[in-house]
């Protein structure tokens, strides 16, 4: 088992044709993921590499049974790109793409979910299950199937951490990366109850940082509704006051959202909190020989 994206998969590229997009979309067909179709206006009718364009998501649609879409379009166009998965009923919606304006965001995201859809990102790395499918631009060679589900708001600290878990031999059953954007199509909570319904996750590994309050939100609900050991990891730590950190997301106000208000709540929430993300390794395996906890 898995979450949200399988051996089933069958993905669209918005922006296929373009740098990035056909980049990408090479990384992912190689890695195994199953591309059935591409869509950039104006070129439908081409191909690349045996992948066929189209000219709308509505026509690739209907051509190719589409379950998932991977949006690489430049920011300007990237609502529009998400408006037309949304009508064309794609269920998974992956949005790579940074600099969205903050509004064309919050529309985009309550229009997906106001229809009932799922969308990750925007400004993410996307998602993957270790030998079946890679929607984004994770890279795929540091991944290994395994039991540890993986939340995170960080790209970088995805693969730094993956690499440290597959290393100690721990494989990973789905990891998401679910972006620095201050709207976030996929949040914490989004994602934790598909990890604790999966039967093939065992340990929940949440990678948070500075700004917002998505940590403290998930933390109520790790502490009562999560079964499954959650081990934690807050980056932003040793950030100066003030300081502006990277991620549109990174944004403190008060002490709302400093990284010290997050590991107090994870920890209040019995979630191990790791000190640095050498420490996550060890702390999954201990996790792992524990038996389910019960709130």
């Amino acid at each position: 088992m898995s979450i949200l994206v399988d051996k089933n998969t069958r993905l669209l590229v918005q922006g296929m044709t373009g740098r990035e997009g056909e980049f990408h979309t090479r990384q992912m067909v190689a890695y195994g993921t199953n591309v059935v179709g591409g869509v950039t206006p104006g070129k439908g009718g081409g191909e690349l590499n045996g992948i066929p364009i189209f000219d709308t998501v509505a026509e690739a649609r209907r051509a190719t049974d589409a379950n998932a879409t991977c949006i690489f379009v430049p920011a300007k166009f990237a609502k529009d790109a998400v408006v037309e998965a949304v009508d064309a009923q794609i269920p998974l919606i992956v949005t790579i793409t940074e600099g969205i304006p903050a509004l064309d965001m919050v529309y985009a995201v309550n229009l997906v979910r106001s229809r009932g859809l799922r969308m990750i990102g925007a400004n993410c790395p996307g998602i993957i299950t270790p030998g079946e499918c890679k929607i984004g631009i994770l890279p795929g060679e540091i991944f290994t199937s395994g039991s540890v589900g993986l939340i995170s708001r960080s790209g970088t600290l995805t693969y730094e951490i993956v690499d440290e878990l597959t290393r100690a031999g721990l494989g990973q059953s789905t990891c998401i990366g679910i972006g620095g954007d201050p709207t976030p199509g996929t949040t914490f909570i989004d994602a934790l109850p598909l990890f604790e319904a999966d039967p093939q996750t065992r340990v929940v590994v949440m990678v948070g940082e500075i700004g917002g309050a998505d940590e403290e939100i998930a933390s109520e609900y790790i502490a009562k509704e999560m079964s499954k050991p959650v081990i934690g990891f807050v980056s932003g730590r040793t950030a100066p006051p003030g300081k502006r950190m990277g991620h549109a997301g990174a944004i403190v106000s008060g002490r709302s959202g400093t990284a010290q208000a997050k590991v107090e709540a994870l920890l209040r929430a019995g979630v191990k909190v790791a000190d640095t993300t050498h420490d996550i390794p060890a702390l999954v395996s201990a996790a792992l020989k524990q038996e389910p906890s019960v709130h």
